[in-house]
């Protein structure tokens, strides 16, 4: 063991191909591979280093075209810029009054039509009980389930409604 190295030594690392049958090429075909000197690694490497450059000019192309899309990105949002910058100086409470404003809005939007009072009971419940449960959740299904009743008869109403 050991007495041999697990390397092939250099005076081996010729290529001597014997065919067992006749060979389909030609003897110059065979001599140009056998006295080639490119081995499976330096085929790999090559391989590799065409897939590398391939790849790096891919992301320069894509790196370009980002760039043109960001410069255009820029460009209009300096155009709207002077549109924007007098709206920008607007005092305090004139924002306070936009906010109102789109508050209003909201909470006009929220609600189409009131909650029956009972939804809005077992939703109150639900909440109350979390608030009470707030390291247990679990410990509020009943609610959950009365408020998902609640919901169920709401739906069922509705949709009765909408059929007939």
């Amino acid at each position: 063991m050991g007495s041999s190295s697990s390397k092939p030594e250099a005076s081996e690392s010729s290529h001597i191909w014997k065919a067992s049958s006749p060979v389909g090429v030609s003897h110059d075909v065979v001599e140009s591979l056998q006295s080639s000197n490119e081995t499976d690694t330096s085929r790999a490497q090559t391989l590799e280093l065409a897939v590398q450059a391939r790849v790096a000019s891919e992301l320069r192309k894509l790196e370009a075209e980002e760039s043109a899309l960001l410069k255009a990105a820029q460009d209009k949002i300096a155009a709207q810029a002077p549109e924007q910058a007098a709206d920008e100086q607007k005092s305090s409470p004139a924002v306070s009054k936009e906010v109102a404003a789109l508050r209003a809005r909201l909470d006009k939007r929220k609600q189409l039509r009131p909650v029956p009072e009972a939804v809005e009971q077992a939703r109150g419940d639900v909440i109350k009980c979390l608030m009470e449960h707030d390291r247990r959740p679990l410990d509020c299904w009943r609610e959950v389930e009365a408020f998902k009743e609640e919901v169920r008869r709401l739906e069922k109403g509705w949709v009765e409604k909408v059929v007939s």
